[in-house]
């Protein structure tokens, strides 16, 4: 066989399979390629930009669509949305955020969050509280628990000890009824009528002995000399008083009877009718002036000082640190109960607010052929090299069969 022969029979396969494999290499990378499009006199070249690039917004929504078709359907999202709101993934992102509030409360910040919180409870306290109390002390039950809670086991429990009572006694005795004040008290007392009266009765209601004294003496007499003396020698008479007040022990039976002084000795209708009088007077005096003492307290305090007491006591607070994972999963108890109920509702209106189709088609559009050619190859370089090599072997193959209908022809 000479070589004429033996090329006849061997180019088929041979050219087939370069044309096969060069023919599908030049056909993807036509599918990118060129990346952008060439003119000849005034005409746009044909095949110029690749088809990708000339179809890259067409391309765009196309690829919106299938991923909003058929991988991110409702269903999807809230399926996803369900594994990203689990209990323990939304325990953690509250107790997250807690903790980033106390840092905040913590740093550099704290002089404006004391300022807020100032603010806050001025407002309360200035504004809030006095509508609210104008409205709640309309209510017959105003307080009516809180009232009573402190009449029974304040007021009522309320009794002094020895050394209070000496106090008082003291302050009674050398403040409200000193001798001058017994004096012109005596004094005012004994005018002539009430002499007269008691003179009259002393004679007319004693019997035996006491008949005759109080006939033949009488107590007239001595009274009135009681009151000129009380009106002429007031110093002596102060004096005179002051002893007996020593001499009668009135210090000690008025410390007597202080410590002895109890609402529980009362009968029980003065009792209830002593709370309903306390209940009604706190009412009344919260209808009439309960609105303008908050309003003068909260023009008067320092609420910038109540409030850095306050974040300085949250600060350094054990149970707020402790408190957080309890709260962080009460929240996250509430959210999941939400998300049970409303969830499929949350996710369809999610989808039109987040617009995931025009991103997913804004981000292709501005991506660049280069780095999209780049990004698809990634995805499928090896099926794009398995369509070369098998365009090479079809080529062969297309080959060898013209070279075995060349030897048939041949014999």
């Amino acid at each position: 066989m000479d070589f004429y022969t033996l090329w006849t029979l061997a180019a088929p396969p041979i050219v087939g399979g370069i044309i096969g494999y060069f023919t599908n290499d030049i056909a993807i990378k036509m599918l990118f390629r060129p990346y952008r499009a060439y003119y000849f006199a005034g005409r746009q070249v044909p095949f110029t930009p690749g088809l990708i690039p000339s179809n890259q917004e067409r391309l765009a929504q196309r690829i919106s669509d299938a991923i909003m078709g058929s991988l991110l359907t409702p269903e999807e999202l809230q399926n996803l949305a369900r594994k990203l709101l689990q209990t323990d993934r939304t325990q953690a992102a509250i107790h997250w955020l807690l903790q980033l509030v106390l840092e905040q409360i913590q740093g550099k910040n704290q002089e404006r969050t004391v300022k807020i919180i100032a603010n806050i409870l001025q407002d309360l306290v200035g504004q809030a509280f006095p509508r609210l109390l104008k409205v709640m002390a309309r209510r017959e039950d105003f307080l009516e628990p809180q009232l009573n809670q402190i009449f029974e086991q304040v007021i009522l429990e309320l009794r002094l000890n020895e050394a209070q009572a000496a106090q008082v006694a003291d302050w009674l005795l050398d403040v409200v009824i000193p001798p001058d004040v017994i004096r012109e008290t005596l004094v005012d007392f004994l005018t002539d009528r009430n002499i007269r009266v008691i003179d009259e009765g002393f004679r007319e209601k004693t019997t035996g002995t006491y008949w005759v004294v109080a006939n033949l003496f009488g107590v007239r007499n001595a009274l009135t000399r009681l009151r000129t003396y009380c009106l002429d020698e007031r110093e002596e008479s102060n004096a005179r008083i002051a002893e007996l007040i020593v001499s009668l022990g009135i210090s000690d039976r008025l410390k007597e009877l202080l410590q002895n002084i109890s609402f529980q000795n009362l009968p029980v209708s003065t009792v209830r009718q002593l709370r309903k009088t306390m209940r009604d007077s706190v009412r009344s005096y919260a209808q009439d002036k309960g609105v303008e003492v908050l309003k003068g307290l909260s023009s008067s305090a320092d609420w910038e000082h109540i409030a850095a007491l306050l974040l300085n006591r949250l600060r350094n607070s054990d149970v707020v640190n402790r408190s957080l994972d309890p709260v962080s999963r009460e929240f996250a108890i509430v959210l999941e109960r939400y998300l049970e109920k409303d969830l499929e509702l949350i996710v369809m209106q999610a989808i039109p607010i987040l617009n995931i189709d025009q991103v997913i088609i804004n981000r292709v559009k501005a991506t660049s052929s280069q780095d999209l050619e780049l990004a698809i190859q990634g995805i499928v370089k090896s099926e794009l090299q398995a369509i070369v090599n098998l365009g090479g072997i079809l080529g062969i193959v297309i080959g060898l069969l013209q070279t075995v209908s060349l030897l048939f022809r041949g014999s």
